[in-house]
């Protein structure tokens, strides 16, 4: 037996609608690789669908310095990450093959991409044994997974129900596949991964592959601690797949509405700001290919040559002659010196890029009362 999917309510079915709306608004392009670090996945709409496809830098509201490098406190997740993103990239270039099915080889293969790295950790494999969750740092245990025995028979019923078609919403589907696979924990390592992935999965076999609206890990990133509080609660700390899932499900549909509506908001800032310094690069008759630096400037922070080089398809000479053009403009301020140079907005694209960010509260959570 495993957790079932209550019926939809209402009100979660309209969060599920709001979300579904503002993804096909921005009409985001179907992905066949996994873009980069999670954290870093939202940067994805300005890099390939925005006015300068070649521009992208957009992030999270209360990202913080250093939360890209995730290794630098945990060598262990740094060491795991290629492997995670090989396996989000198989799932999404697998997911809309007209003859593919989920069965037991995929899940075993996208779990030995993950810890392939370190055999310790039985890539690939079921688990042998019994096996606890434990709290960090304390070691106290937090939940007691399924015996062994059991795993083959629920992770079969568990893989017929992810090829099943029926009316559920596909990202409550999609959150109910992580849940079950995260409860049965059929793994001795990487069991969160894992289920994360699966979730992707279920997205991805719905055309649904942009990171934003496929994964929920930017939103896990700073909540954390809600992820595994909601988890507890459905499971009350071991496996009883009796219990309602319903906290669990508006858990995924407030983790994927958020994103959407951060994401939404930023798009639309960068629009404003985009077309704010076309104007300005007009009336100081620019090149036109000043737009997309003084954008990274301002919203990256900073911007060198040889990214401006990239960006605008140009040579090095003429981005080397376009950027000191913005320094005399007063539009960019170089730092550093020859190859170690870099340019920051100045004041004035400051001023530009604050009077084109909202002033906004956090978004409320859907499911108030």
């Amino acid at each position: 037996m495993l957790f079932r999917t209550p019926p939809v309510t209402e009100r979660e079915a309209k969060v599920n609608d709001e979300i579904d709306a503002i993804r096909r608004q921005l009409n985001l392009p179907r992905l066949r690789a996994w873009p980069g670090l999670p954290w870093r996945a939202i940067q994805d709409r300005v890099l390939r669908a925005s006015k300068n496809p070649a521009l992208g830098n957009l992030f999270l509201e209360n990202a913080g310095a250093g939360e890209d490098e995730p290794g630098a406190e945990n060598p262990d997740a740094w060491s795991a990450t290629p492997g995670y993103h090989t396996a989000l990239s198989f799932a999404l270039q697998l997911a809309d093959a007209p003859d593919f099915a989920i069965d037991e080889g995929i899940i075993r293969a996208l779990h030995y991409m993950m810890v392939g790295h370190d055999p310790e950790k039985g890539p690939g494999r079921w688990r042998r044994g019994s096996i606890s969750v434990r709290e960090e740092p304390s070691s106290r245990p937090v939940y007691r997974a399924p015996h062994a025995k059991f795993i083959p028979g629920l992770m079969a019923e568990l893989i017929a129900s992810l090829n099943e078609r029926n009316e559920v919403p596909v990202f409550i589907r999609a959150a109910m596949a992580h849940l079950n696979l995260a409860a049965i924990h059929p793994f001795s390592d990487a069991n969160g991964r894992m289920a994360r992935t699966l979730q992707t999965f279920v997205l991805a076999r719905d055309g649904i592959s942009a990171p934003p609206f496929a994964s929920i890990d930017e939103y896990l990133s700073v909540n954390n601690d809600e992820y595994y509080r909601t988890l507890d609660e459905v499971d009350q700390g071991a496996w009883q797949p009796e219990r309602d899932a319903r906290p669990w499900i508006r858990f995924c549909l407030t983790a994927h509405f958020h994103q959407a509506r951060i994401l939404l908001r930023r798009t639309q800032e960068y629009d404003r700001l985009w077309e704010e310094l076309e104007r300005e690069v007009r009336r100081r008759s620019l090149p036109e290919q000043a737009t997309s630096a003084l954008a990274q400037a301002a919203i990256g922070g900073s911007l060198t040559t040889a990214l401006y080089e990239s960006t605008a398809m140009v040579s090095a000479r003429e981005a080397d002659d376009a950027l000191e053009c913005l320094v005399k403009a007063g539009l960019l301020v170089a730092t550093g010196a020859n190859s170690g140079c870099s340019y920051l907005a100045s004041d004035a694209v400051k001023a530009i890029y604050a009077r084109t960010r909202e002033t906004r509260a956090p978004d409320p959570d859907p499911f108030a009362a």
